[in-house]
């Protein structure tokens, strides 16, 4: 049974920084691709960034480009998000996920992940 639970959220102030860790049991997780999503109250998921199975090739929204940085870790906490420069419009429930299907490509795309963790808040204040 695979289960990925985040972990690192909390409320911080603008400027500030948070790192995001996703515990994961279940899978040999460094042969799969992963990504980070959010949901802000009152809207729908959207994706932040991921990266493919070997860790060469990584996306971000446009929003966070510059200021997140996703990385694979070992396999008991195989990505994490560093988020610097934090803003209140990155206030949201952060998910990981992970494909369900070996040696993947990072993906923009909500349906291309089969797993998902509960989600961690993140807060920025003003």
């Amino acid at each position: 049974q695979v289960q990925l639970v985040e972990s690192g959220g909390g409320l911080v102030q603008a400027g500030g920084s948070l790192r995001l860790s996703c515990a994961a049991s279940g899978l040999p997780f460094s042969t799969y691709a992963m990504g980070w999503f959010r949901q802000a109250a009152g809207k729908e998921r959207e994706f932040v960034a991921a990266i493919n199975w070997s860790g060469e090739t990584t996306y971000y929204a446009d929003s966070v480009k510059g200021r997140f940085t996703i990385s694979r870790g070992n396999a008991k906490n195989p990505v994490y998000l560093q988020m610097n420069s934090l803003k209140p419009e990155d206030t949201a429930v952060y998910y990981c996920a992970i494909q369900g299907k070996r040696f993947g490509s990072a993906s923009r795309s909500r349906t291309d992940y089969d797993y998902w963790g509960q989600g961690t808040q993140v807060t920025v204040s003003s």
